[in-house]
């Protein structure tokens, strides 16, 4: 079978990962991918790190015909790059035949400026969500998934994500056992699918102004299982329950109810991916009383049912697939820890 023709495009301050993550992925996976990378002009090309990739072919002399797959790579460099009219032009002819067409953070701005996003949803690093949804608003940004696919066209969200989006891309290709056994060769001990949040509590929110929402927001991450009514918190922050409704929303910009149902659910994935304690036993411990109720919360914030996120999300050592650990002698030499880093 002909090996499927996947594309990189590069420019001068490109995120580094953005490339070298998706393509060992696709490399991973075998003799199914033959992986190339264009920019602007051949020769190197220097990343926003520093380090140097030689492009092997320039815009110029690469006949975008004939590509199954186009990969856009974002970085610092994307609002330059996007003003370089042979490079956006040769995104929308190649973007034209090629059977799907991807970005990896920041990348979006690329396939936004060649007309490829309009009607679309979207996402991209949350840090240019506001940005990008300001300069194409016919374009619809959701920037809480990790990757989104809108027909053909897959967009995916900062860094390492990409990494997730190439999984994905594979996994459409190739079956699910493929890319579980790239997931196992690279260590992603994390198969994490697109409804999966690119926010950490960190992110989510802003973190409280003042010591008596902080009061309710350490007694919520103490316990996320208890009660946490909108009075239990006042008393924990010493206010009124209107008072704090206000000033906890003011601050971290989601109300009280919002932000304990958010640490519940990360509690419960944090719960399913380390042990094998029941659903049922999951979802009481967490404040969601019953099964069905966690169900409800994960399909709606996250895509997925409480199963299926344990199913994807374990390490891969606990995968029911994952080859078995093969018999070690005592006392292992310094070359062969060196070889399970």
């Amino acid at each position: 079978m002909t090996s499927r023709r996947i594309v990189f495009v590069v420019f001068d301050g490109f995120q580094p990962l953005d490339l070298t993550g998706p393509h060992e992925v696709f490399h991973s996976a075998g003799g199914d991918y033959a992986c190339e990378v264009v920019a602007p002009r051949a020769g190197p090309v220097g990343s926003v790190s520093g380090l140097l990739v030689h492009a092997a072919h320039g815009v110029a002399d690469l006949d975008p015909a004939g590509i199954d797959t186009l990969v856009v790579v974002g970085g610092r460099g994307v609002d330059r790059a996007r003003e370089d009219t042979a490079l956006v032009s040769w995104i929308a002819a190649a973007a034209a035949g090629a059977r799907r067409v991807a970005s990896v953070c920041s990348g979006v701005f690329l396939l936004a400026a060649a007309g490829l996003l309009d009607g679309r949803r979207v996402t991209t690093h949350w840090a240019r969500e506001e940005q990008l949804a300001r300069e194409h608003p016919g374009v619809r940004v959701d920037c809480d998934p990790i990757f989104v696919r809108d027909g053909r066209v897959w967009t995916s969200a900062g860094v390492t994500a990409g990494m997730d989006l190439a999984l994905a891309l594979v996994e459409d290709d190739l079956g699910r056992d493929v890319a579980h056994a790239v997931a196992r060769r690279l260590v992603l001990f994390l198969r994490r699918p697109g409804g999966q949040s690119q926010f950490s509590q960190a992110l989510w929110s802003r973190q409280p102004a003042t010591d008596p929402v902080r009061a309710a927001v350490t007694a919520i991450h103490a316990d996320p299982g208890a009660r946490h009514d909108i009075a239990g918190l006042a008393a924990h922050a010493g206010l009124s329950p209107r008072h704090l409704q206000r000033r906890f929303t003011a601050e971290l910009g989601v109300p009280p109810a919002a932000y304990v149902e958010r640490v519940r659910v990360e509690a419960a994935q944090r719960a399913l991916t380390e042990g094998d304690e029941p659903v049922e036993a999951i979802a009481r411990r967490y404040g969601f009383a019953t099964a069905e109720t966690l169900r409800r919360t994960f399909h709606r914030r996250l895509g997925v049912a409480p199963s299926e996120y344990r199913a994807r999300f374990r390490s891969t050592a606990r995968l029911p697939d994952a080859e078995p650990p093969a018999a070690a002698p005592a006392a292992a030499s310094p070359a062969e820890k060196g070889s399970n880093t």
